[in-house]
């Protein structure tokens, strides 16, 4: 059977260590919601203070940005383009 890039881990390597990382479209969605509870969370703390309303604002656009971004990795992880061996027929 045929095995797809997309199904195998990741693996930096960090000097005598290394960081595996499995099922990458999830880790990117996961990655994608902490940046996102940061900005609101950010956004809410300048809210507090007059002269930081602007910056609050902005951070709150790059949040309801990266919301949009969500279902795109989603969607990505379901449906994925891969080339398949050729075989000795098309030559």
């Amino acid at each position: 059977m045929y095995k797809s890039r997309v199904d195998n881990p990741l693996t930096v390597h960090l000097g005598h260590e290394e960081l595996v990382i499995r099922r990458r479209y999830e880790t990117l969605s996961i990655a994608n919601d902490f940046l996102i509870a940061i900005w609101f969370l950010l956004g809410s703390i300048f809210f507090l203070y007059p002269s930081m309303e602007t910056p609050a604002a902005w951070l709150f656009v790059v949040g309801s940005f990266q919301f949009l971004i969500r279902p795109t990795i989603r969607l990505c992880g379901h449906i994925h383009l891969k080339r398949l061996p050729g075989n000795q027929w098309e030559e």
